[in-house]
């Protein structure tokens, strides 16, 4: 693992790179009491020539500066630290697993000890490494979301559009609500007009034919209540590059999304991450209905050709500035 330590009197200390272990922490650390801590999830990627690639690590970096700015947090060099990472990779390399990836968690923490709710006179920077495969198990049959509009994930002004535990932690209630309904995860609402905003841990995109009968791809705007993903990002710059259809940023709404599918005008409708990458949504229970939603990727539609462009970027098999080569000593 890696950690990085800083403290208001002496600045940041070297990087240090030691076997995995527990933290020892103050008991009254602010990051225990006052959720004073943010988080990142990437991934190294080993491809057919044996390189390992990370996958747009810089847009990870900048995120994280923006959430521990909002923490009141230190700031941070993001190409220091990146190059950080990557020797921590270079190092477990062996563990890399060539069918799957291997998940990388920088993570941001207030340490010290203060009962008092403050700016941190401490912290520590520091980065774990696990192996991991598929994200979801029923891909083919495709997501089953719940959306009850009386759980909200952000709000305006909140940290919604921040990578912080405390979004996380307060939605595993919900989550189980979800589960104890028979779905997988949560469609997370917003407002009085019912606003789609994420599925669980991911970015929307509905794939359809639009008010105006036009092909478009259409996902929640960057407004301050929805992760800026990089996946998000990548998927929507790689369609808006193939100029087939319309491709926009706009807020939809479960009236919307319930009128399109009485008309049949959805097409595919998915959820985006570094986790899952791209997940097809199945089904969705709204106000005690069943929705039923296209799986297009079942007949090798959109989802799954977004998914194989961008893992044929992340092994290799499509030259990409996307991707960073990990230097292997």
């Amino acid at each position: 693992m890696l950690t990085i330590e800083w403290s208001e009197s002496e600045g940041w200390r070297a990087p240090l790179i030691k076997p995995f272990g527990n933290l020892s922490l103050h008991p009254a650390c602010p990051s225990l009491h006052y959720g004073i801590q943010v988080f990142e999830g990437l991934k190294t990627y080993c491809g057919e020539d044996k390189q390992l690639r990370l996958f747009r690590p810089m847009l990870n970096m900048n995120r994280m500066i923006n959430s521990a700015q909002r923490a009141c947090l230190p700031a941070f060099d993001p190409s220091e630290f990146l190059e950080c990472i990557k020797r921590l990779v270079e190092i477990e390399r062996h563990w890399v697993p060539h069918s799957g990836s291997l998940y990388i968690r920088p993570t941001f923490i207030g340490t010290g000890a203060s009962l008092g709710v403050k700016k941190p006179a401490a912290a520590l920077l520091y980065v774990i490494l696990c192996q991991v495969g598929s994200y979801f198990n029923n891909e083919e049959e495709g997501l089953s979301l719940w959306a009850d509009p009386k759980v909200t994930r952000a709000w305006k002004g909140g940290t919604g559009d921040c990578k912080m535990g405390g979004n996380y932690g307060c939605s595993l209630s919900a989550h189980y609500e979800a589960v104890d309904g028979g779905c997988e995860q949560v469609l997370w609402l917003y407002g009085e007009d019912h606003q789609i905003t994420e599925a669980g841990t991911m970015n929307v995109f509905l794939f359809w034919i639009n008010e105006d009968g036009e092909e478009e791809l259409a996902t929640p705007p960057l407004d301050g209540i929805i992760l800026p993903g990089i996946t998000r990002q990548s998927i929507l710059q790689l369609t808006r590059k193939w100029g087939e259809f319309k491709v926009t940023e706009r807020y939809l709404t479960m009236s919307q999304l319930c009128h399109a599918l009485k008309q049949q005008r959805v097409k595919a409708m998915f959820g985006s991450g570094t986790a899952s990458m791209v997940c097809p949504i199945g089904h969705i229970v709204y106000q005690g209905e069943k929705l039923h939603v296209p799986c297009e990727d079942i007949n090798s539609q959109l989802t799954s050709r977004i998914a194989k462009e961008l893992r044929d970027i992340q092994y290799g098999r499509t030259p990409s500035d996307w991707t960073t080569v990990v230097k292997q000593g």
